[in-house]
């Protein structure tokens, strides 16, 4: 009797396991998401369950089609004509550096890298105006990217006092009996130190009427949120130039993001054979290669298509419902639901050039422009939307596309790993040294690296949003059709100097400010 209940029980635990272990492989597949890779490129769940599909089918089929031809023999590839502009940052009446200065500027600042940089120039400006010593800005945590970098992670913070010795007076660190004006004690309570309802794109005057009165009476003055707080009208051409000074002088990257940039750029231009490795000392092995090998040109391509993008464009970009709830959650937990693009159809936003070009179609957009299957592209970008399964187009049309991680080994990566402002360095520094540069939305990624490229005289393709909207909304037009409309389309989109127009950005069009007629 004993021996059958023990044989019993025995059974019934075997039988318990059993249900278990089935119960245990079953489980990722009844509940998916709860399973979904952290190494993927997107955060979303649809993206690996519910891969997108291409959107525009026939057009893919005859961009895949076209003829390969010696692609950089192209026009496309010829550099900008001289258009009789050079840059011009020295002022005849320049000011000279007072003896002694108002007190402390102290600035906090918001937003992703080029927002950043920005602010920077503009905290440079307004310690000139005021007179005062510049503390070097303090970058915040963006709630999106999450990166704790700071100034002297990204920037070299030498360079940046050096070239700027003349102009303004900048320390590193306050001194200490101002040790206390910190992020943490502005955050406290209110402090008749702290301004903090600076105006966007505030005047002149306004600094001079309510901050110079604080610095005069306590010895320092700190302007907290600081983006976009200085006009780009009504200002002192010097003020403008020197504006200008620190961005396209001033403003260096740290000597390893320089260095890691160099190596990418090389490796685009001089790509290894299909046998060899990527490694760190590829530079020291290609030597005699890079004496033999005629280099390659490559274009860049900033593909801004994050979930923080998609969702506050509010535009539909294929992934069906489960993209859209995923979406509109994100865009009521980010920012309660207001969105001013989601009052208008997909349609309406299409056509109004609202919606950032997804993979396909930037991939779409250059090949009707004339870049064939053997264009080298590198890929500047942090996380994309819906991962692989959307760049996936983009590779097939240009299968010679690469990025950091597939030019530069994890050794080489490891200071950048996770940091987004210094993804963003390494790739804002490859686009300024490639042949091409084009952006799949507006943003300040693109404006950043418009105007310091027209500074440069470097060629950029500027997409025509609206236009491209309203031909990929058109599901019956033809492939000559589209790349007619293309070509007639970017004529005057390729790189050709604008000059700024009022409340338009300095750092976008240099020109006529910081750039005079040859």
């Amino acid at each position: 009797m004993m021996r059958f209940h023990y044989q019993s029980h025995c059974y019934q635990n075997l039988r318990r396991e059993a249900i278990f272990g089935l119960l245990l492989l079953l489980f990722p597949v009844l509940l998916p998401c709860f399973f979904t890779p952290f190494a993927h490129a997107s955060s979303s769940t649809f993206s690996e369950w519910n891969a997108p599909k291409p959107r525009h089918l026939s057009l893919l089929r005859s961009a895949l089609e076209r003829e390969s031809s010696n692609g950089e023999q192209s026009d496309l590839w010829s550099p900008l004509a001289d258009q009789g502009w050079r840059p011009f940052l020295e002022s005849a009446n320049a000011l000279s550096l007072p003896q002694k200065t108002e007190g402390y500027l102290q600035v906090f600042l918001d937003g992703g890298l080029n927002q950043q940089r920005m602010g920077i120039c503009d905290a440079v400006a307004v310690a000139k105006i005021l007179n005062a010593t510049l503390v070097i800005p303090h970058l915040e945590v963006n709630p999106v990217w999450q990166d704790s970098s700071s100034f002297t992670d990204i920037f070299d913070v030498d360079h940046f006092i050096d070239v700027l010795k003349d102009d303004v007076s900048i320390v590193k660190e306050l001194p200490d009996e101002f040790s206390w004006s910190t992020r943490e004690y502005y955050a406290t309570a209110t402090r008749a130190t702290r301004i903090k309802r600076a105006p966007v794109h505030a005047s002149i005057n306004w600094y001079l009427e309510y901050v110079l009165p604080v610095l005069q009476s306590y010895g320092i003055a700190a302007i907290s949120p600081f983006s976009h707080r200085l006009s780009f009208d009504n200002t002192p051409s010097e003020i403008q130039q020197l504006r200008c000074k620190v961005n396209f002088k001033a403003l260096v990257f740290v000597p390893h993001i320089r260095a890691l940039g160099d190596a990418i750029v090389h490796r685009l231009r001089y790509p290894p054979g299909e046998s060899e490795a990527v490694g760190s000392n590829y530079l020291r092995e290609a030597a005699d290669q890079y004496l033999k090998q005629k280099p390659h040109k490559f274009v860049v391509v900033h593909l801004r298509f994050d979930k923080d993008m998609a969702a506050h464009s509010a535009c539909d970009f294929g992934g069906g419902k489960a993209e859209k709830l995923a979406l509109a959650k994100y865009r009521q937990t980010i920012w309660g639901g207001r969105v001013l693009n989601s009052q208008f159809t997909d349609e309406e936003l299409r056509s109004q050039g609202r919606c950032p070009l997804t993979p396909e179609e930037i991939g779409l957009l250059l090949a009707a422009l004339g870049f064939d299957n053997s264009t080298r592209l590198y890929l500047a970008s942090h996380k994309v939307y819906g991962g692989e399964a959307r760049i996936s187009t983009l590779r097939e049309l240009f299968p010679l596309m690469e990025n950091k991680k597939s030019l530069a080994s994890s050794e080489e990566r490891v200071r950048i790993k996770g940091k987004a402002s210094l993804l963003a360095a390494v790739d804002y520094y490859v686009g300024m040294h490639s042949d091409i540069f084009v952006s799949a939305s507006p943003g300040n990624m693109h404006n950043a690296l418009v105007g310091h490229r027209t500074f440069e005289n470097k060629k950029t393709i500027r997409p025509n949003m609206a236009l491209l909207g309203q031909l990929f909304l058109n599901k019956n037009i033809t492939w000559s059709e589209f790349r007619q409309a293309v070509a007639e389309g970017h004529q005057n989109r390729l790189g050709q100097l604008r000059l700024r127009k009022p409340r338009q950005s300095l750092y976008t069009y240099p020109a006529p400010d910081c750039m005079c007629r040859a």
